[in-house]
């Protein structure tokens, strides 16, 4: 399909929208007038009042034209200056593609490369452009894999998907927000109903009579079957441009494949979803590990440090590119699945282009470290820029030792309500010793089954969580003492290491701890013979 018919396409859709309003609104006026002809005048006033009400998000939609404009201003600007190389092979591949190269490029946070467009006269006319490139992503690409990820996005400014993408934004903006606006008000209506019934309650309960149940059932029912209707035309809406949105990917990659070459386009897509996968898990299990003990990683490591994973875990994320996903994230995603792309590309003819560069894609950077840097400014919030910086090893230990001590935080309560003490690891083996321990795991958080368990039953719930408490209190002992580290691992989950042995001597103690007849002894005398 042409842009022209794109256009088109897009503008038919969007009056959709507006006729659909026009049709609420005329069956809205239907209702009055019949009401002002054969209903009692109370109840025709009760339906004008009705009326005027479900109208004002109906024509707030309507007239609400503009749409939310892109942030242009987010990640960091860089210029020809200061990346001579990356600004070179941006304009190469947009010549290549036979269109205008982007007015701006921007390194950001994400691990995704996209282009924008500040189109105007809704589409058709372009204006700036943008291009965003996530360096997490070209922490993880290949040169050769980046440039194809480039020329598939400079393939989307050839077929004018950016500027176009502007009539079909809008009519999914003003559908959501005309949703938005009926939610919005059946919501108010429901919790004003509830406050009214339970303020009603109340006063029942002050004169002891018994309480009726809060029941909010057809509450804002008008709002939500208006709701309905939009919901229903935003379905078709989707469903209607994501099709033409799938098929500009393919475009795009084809793009990619004839300038880039067909296998450097295919492995980049192969990366992607592996290269998100392994991001998300190392921003939640390394990059912020420290946060709860007001730590980051060095300067430039919050998000470059995902090349330590990748590195490190080689084995694992190549069965991850063997298996890509077969379909859509969603049934509203404006991507066809990666498995249908690679295999489309992996058919076309052999073009011989095995010899790309395979240096890594962030060599194109003048100062890939400064860049690294330059984002976390420029994306962290004033609150994490001012957490302490130390290096990887410090950060997991601090972290894991903090984590560890919060842990134990509920045993430590626990024992000192039983004991009228200071809740210490001390006080705790002398609690057990006096047969009191059942009594402290009994104050423990349980669980739903555990807290209907009852005698033998009761006590094999409460063991778990005592020794695993009692546990925390002695690693926290030991790592004081600096008898045991917690150690970094890219490749597993980090773990505490202890002198040979001396592991299997704990696990034993704490379990001798715990038992029916409890024995502290071994716990005791291997503390003891620990030093500081």
């Amino acid at each position: 399909m042409g842009a022209s018919l794109r256009a088109l396409r897009a503008l038919v859709l969007l009056a959709g929208f507006y006729l659909v309003g026009l049709f609420l609104l005329a069956v809205l006026a239907g209702i009055d007038w019949a009401a002002a002809l054969w209903a009692p005048s109370s109840l025709a006033v009760k339906l004008y009042v009705v009326s005027v009400l479900l109208a004002v998000p109906v024509v707030r939609g309507m007239f609400m034209l503009r749409t939310p404009k892109d942030d242009g201003a987010h990640g960091v600007l860089v210029t020809d200056a200061q990346e001579p190389r990356l600004w070179q092979a941006v304009r190469e591949l947009a010549e290549q593609v036979g269109t205008r190269a982007p007015d701006e490029i921007r390194l950001t946070a994400d691990m995704n490369a996209a282009v924008s467009e500040d189109a105007r006269f809704m589409g058709l006319l372009g204006g700036t452009r943008r291009l965003y490139l996530g360096l997490p992503l070209m922490t993880g690409l290949t040169e050769a894999q980046l440039r194809a990820v480039l020329a598939h996005e400079m393939g989307h400014y050839g077929n004018s998907d950016t500027r176009l993408s502007a009539i079909t934004v809008r009519g999914r903006v003003q559908v959501a927000r005309t949703i938005a606006h009926f939610e919005e008000r059946a919501g108010g209506k429901v919790a004003k109903e509830r406050a009214r019934q339970e303020k009603k309650n109340e006063k029942k309960l002050a004169k002891g009579k018994k309480a009726n149940e809060v029941d909010t059932t057809g509450v804002g029912l008008t709002y939500r079957a208006m709701a309905k209707v939009y919901k229903a035309y935003g379905h078709f809406y989707l469903r209607a441009t994501l099709a033409g949105s799938r098929r500009q990917e393919l475009a795009a990659d084809l793009a990619a494949a004839r300038i880039a070459g067909r296998d450097a386009t295919a492995s980049a897509l192969r990366e992607i979803p592996v290269l998100d996968a392994a991001h998300g898990f190392y921003m939640s299990s390394y990059a912020t590990l420290g946060v709860g003990a007001g730590l980051l990683p060095p300067p430039g490591e919050v998000f470059g440090g995902v090349r330590h994973l990748l590195a490190a875990r080689a084995g694992e994320l190549a069965e991850m590119r063997r298996d890509l996903p077969a379909e859509p994230t969603s049934p509203y995603d404006s991507h066809p699945p990666i498995a249908e792309r690679v295999a489309r590309l992996e058919a076309l003819p052999d073009d011989g282009r095995r010899s790309e560069p395979t240096g890594p894609a962030l060599g194109l950077l003048a100062d890939a470290h400064a860049a690294l840097v330059a984002v976390e400014q420029a994306t962290l919030t004033p609150e994490a820029l001012g957490l302490r910086r130390v290096d990887w090893p410090e950060l997991v230990h601090a972290s894991m030792t903090a984590y560890f001590m919060e842990e134990a935080e509920p045993l430590r309560r626990a024992t000192a309500d039983v004991t009228n003490g200071d809740g210490s690891l001390d006080a705790l083996l002398n609690a057990l010793d006096l047969g009191a321990g059942w009594e402290i795991a009994d104050r423990l958080p349980k669980s739903d089954e555990a807290r209907a368990a009852k005698g033998r039953a009761a006590r094999e719930f409460a063991r778990p969580a005592l020794r695993r408490g009692l546990s925390r209190l002695a690693a926290g002992e030991l790592i004081d003492r600096g008898v045991a580290r917690w150690e970094l691992s890219w490749s597993e989950a980090a773990a505490l290491r202890f002198p040979d042995g001396y592991g299997e001597e704990l696990s034993a103690a704490l379990d001798a701890a715990v038992d029916d007849r409890p024995d502290t002894e071994p716990l005791r005398k291997l503390l003891a013979n620990t030093h500081r």
